[in-house]
């Protein structure tokens, strides 16, 4: 398998917000820009925006296809900043017209830290962390397993790690053991193809878990990759979705999407995107050789 600069791209749906979302927060955070635009047309959910976009030098994609689905914090970025003046100035900007889930403030792990979902529903831990001086932002994705999820963190993480070619197990933290000798993660992190991970736990009801609303596309060179993704991600107790879409034995959700399509998508061409459009939306896993003919008009 070939690497790729970014092979993982987070992924959110809004209803109709993707690109008011993408423009506030390309101008909030630094070395950040929009990327691309492209509207798609009779889909399931009428015309569907598509903005990609750039965070702190990271690729994100996002998508206006209706209200089907709703962000939550089973899945938030931690913002590593180098100072707390840093926490606090980007604390305003994105808790604008948000909620707080931890109030901004000291805490034992950090001299600065909060968590908030902003105005568009995306959750933001943001914290001052030793080592950032000098240093952009980093934005992590971070996981929360809870509800039926609870306890199987570490299983979690030598799961994806296990998958990934280009994989390392960084710190796993547990909590004391339970009364019954359960074992659980307090904090671990990990690498998939150069992009950081973070994972805990939480045995309080929160009443969320992951969605199709934040997922994560695994850019593809080739259908053998297709194929090999699609096969690891969905077995083992996952469900395979339209369009390219999965969700893991945990319900995260997953894009498994080959280069090719991206390049295809772009085309300044009404009619091949038209084509290409209608042909993935019939399909379950993607077809490199069927998009190209759509594309091609075969």
């Amino acid at each position: 398998m070939t690497a790729l600069e970014q092979k993982i791209v987070p992924h959110l749906w809004f209803d109709k917000e993707a690109g008011e979302a993408a423009r506030f927060y390309t101008a909030i955070f630094p070395n950040s820009r929009i990327s691309g635009a492209v509207t798609i047309h009779d889909t399931p959910s009428g015309s569907t925006e598509i903005v990609s976009f750039v965070l702190c030098g990271q690729e994100f994609q996002a998508i206006s296809a209706g209200p089907h689905f709703t962000l939550n914090p089973s899945i938030s970025f931690t913002v590593n900043c180098a100072t707390v003046e840093e926490v606090d100035a980007l604390w305003a900007q994105l808790s604008e017209g948000g909620l707080a889930l931890m109030p901004l403030d000291a805490y034992p792990f950090s001299p600065r830290f909060g968590w908030m979902q902003d105005r568009f529903g995306v959750s933001w831990q943001v914290t001052a962390a030793e080592g950032q001086e000098g240093q952009a932002p980093v934005l992590v994705p971070s996981l929360l397993f809870t509800g039926k999820n609870y306890g199987k963190a570490e299983e979690a993480v030598h799961f994806y790690t296990s998958i990934f070619e280009d994989a390392q197990v960084g710190q796993i933290i547990h909590n004391p053991p339970e009364a019954d000798g359960k074992t659980t993660v307090m904090y671990a992190d990990f690498l998939l193809e150069n992009q950081r991970f973070r994972i805990t736990e939480s045995s309080y009801a929160h009443g969320f878990n992951f969605n199709e609303a934040l997922s994560f596309i695994v850019k593809c060179d080739d259908q053998e990759e297709v194929d090999y993704f699609w096969e690891k991600l969905s077995g083992n107790g996952g469900e395979e979705g339209m369009c390219g879409w999965l969700s893991d034995k945990y319900g995260l959700s997953w894009q498994i999407v080959p280069v090719a399509m991206d390049e295809m998508m772009q085309a300044d061409d009404a009619e091949r995107l038209a084509r290409v459009t209608q042909a993935f939306l019939q399909m379950k896993k993607l077809d490199i050789a069927a998009l190209q003919r759509a594309y091609a008009s075969e």
